[in-house]
């Protein structure tokens, strides 16, 4: 079987060098909630460095909170955001001949989008016209809304998050809502791909604990028979 192991990278994370070579694809910041044009252009190039798939990760603008700070804008300037950052990512990857493969939302906008039907179909609305991928939580209100105008989406699952008995992940003002035991991160990512069917694993970058937990999952997986492969 084969799963793809991903982390949200260019959000100036030192642990950006180390996290690439272990993971498949790469989610990179949009320069919204973080990063830069600078660190968007040594994301790609460190991902093709290694042979990473990257995707788009746009977010609210909200550096303050990084992004995960659950904003309420209108359709038309929700869809400017969207497109906004994603025509941006586009535009640095054309110059150094990457491809943007796929789209995850960050933060506090993909929260949202995984809950709420209205705040769901904006943002396929905003990423239908490049036909890529979505990635989000399986049996979303996302994974409702790319089903509805056929577009290809991808569960995702956490190896470092805690989960409700709703399948949402415990917010992180929670006790509880982060996994600091490799090994548990380890049992919980077996747990998301038989029950839950997800396709693809996420790392956050800015974990202190990102490369271990990195390490621990690849291995894990490796033994466990699968084949680490992007599936975009």
């Amino acid at each position: 079987m084969k799963i793809d192991l991903n982390a949200d990278l260019g959000e100036g994370s030192s642990s950006d060098a180390d996290l690439m070579p272990l993971i498949t694809s790469a989610n990179v910041c949009c320069g919204l909630h973080a990063g830069g044009p600078g660190e968007i252009v040594r994301t790609l190039q460190l991902a093709s460095r290694f042979n990473v798939v990257v995707g788009a990760h746009p977010g609210y603008a909200d550096r303050e909170h990084f992004g995960r700070r659950e904003q309420n804008l209108d359709k038309p300037e929700f869809l400017a955001v969207c497109a906004y950052q994603l025509g941006a990512l586009d535009a640095v990857a054309h110059t150094l001949k990457a491809t943007i493969r796929y789209v995850k939302p960050h933060g506090a906008l993909y929260n949202q989008v995984c809950r709420e039907r209205r705040w769901a179909e904006w943002f396929v609305e905003a990423v239908a016209s490049w036909g890529r991928p979505i990635v989000g939580l399986p049996d979303s209100a996302l994974a409702a809304a790319c089903e509805k105008v056929h577009l290809e989406f991808i569960a995702e699952g956490f190896a470092d998050r805690r989960y409700r008995p709703d399948g949402s992940l415990v917010p992180r003002t929670e006790s509880g809502a982060f996994i600091d035991d490799p090994h548990e991160a380890v049992a919980q990512v077996e747990w998301l791909i038989r029950q839950r069917g997800v396709r693809t694993i996420c790392i956050h970058g800015d974990n202190p604990h990102a490369v271990a937990f990195a390490h621990a999952v690849r291995a894990a997986l490796l033994a466990a028979g699968y084949t680490l492969q992007p599936f975009a």
